[in-house]
């Protein structure tokens, strides 16, 4: 059994494949500070809910946009799972060629997201990934990571209203019923649900004029299911497109499996 880590600034989400059968997900708070003990135990009783023993695992890999969190993990793997995790890094077997100024600098979320996205959707393909920050990723129909667009997300957007306007309160991100809001917190939803998606729409418009290509457009992440029937321009929603790009990379870069004794 495989176990994919997505370690992201907000929420660490936890996958485990039976072969390229995703067989179980969990989402936990992303805390830089807590030890490789309560990470692990963490994970153990979400295991055991599903009868899952740490033997069970045989192969780890991870992708991490917060640095101080990827030694931790890596020593999870090691220590309780007795297996030695992959790091997602440019370095290895992707199926995908980047034409990226530098390389090393692309977010190992995109990476894998990228990497899944035109191995399952293939090219030309544009990947919006509704996180922390809300990222765009452009691939041609050969398979070449161009770039892409990173913005706010659209919790950052309604934190920094909540923070630096005095009145406005803190609000739940949600749809309202309708654009014009009867009181503040419907006017604050509007601004940034409908307002988010007119930015998603008119920026992979602008990636469509630029790469003069009609490309497929998926989108991932926590809130995807929130924008996207706001805005047509998004053809499918893929939740478990970064876990899915996990398991493509780890299959991509299969080597044998090491193992330690407890």
């Amino acid at each position: 059994m495989l176990l994919t880590i997505d370690i992201g600034n907000t929420n660490i989400v936890l996958g485990l494949f039976e072969k390229k059968t995703l067989t179980g997900e969990w989402r936990i708070s992303t805390h830089p500070h807590k030890t490789v003990d309560e990470y692990a135990i963490l994970m153990e009783d979400l295991f055991s809910l599903k009868k899952i023993l740490p033997e069970e695992i045989t192969g780890a890999i991870l992708s991490s946009v917060v640095p101080p969190l990827t030694p931790i993990f890596k020593e999870i793997s090691v220590k309780y799972f007795q297996t030695e995790a992959l790091v997602v890094s440019t370095q290895l077997k992707m199926g995908i060629r980047f034409e990226y100024e530098h390389p090393a600098e692309i977010g190992a979320d995109r990476i894998v997201n990228a990497v899944a996205g035109y191995q399952i959707y293939g090219g030309p393909l544009i990947i919006v990934d509704f996180g922390t920050a809300t990222t765009f990723c452009s691939l041609s129909k050969k398979g070449d990571y161009r770039g892409g667009v990173i913005a706010p997300g659209l919790t950052i957007s309604a934190e920094a209203l909540f923070q630096r306007a005095a009145k406005l309160p803190k609000i739940e991100l949600v749809k309202p019923d309708r654009v014009i809001g009867k009181d503040t917190i419907t006017s604050m939803q509007s601004g940034i649900i409908f307002g988010y998606a007119g930015l998603v729409e008119r920026l992979i418009e602008k990636i469509k004029q630029e790469t003069k290509e009609k490309a497929m457009v998926v989108a991932t992440g926590g809130l995807s299911a929130l924008i996207a029937p706001e805005a047509p321009a998004i053809d499918k929603v893929d939740p478990h497109l970064t876990l899915e790009g996990l398991r493509i990379i780890y299959d991509l870069n299969s080597r044998p499996i090491r193992r330690t004794s407890r």
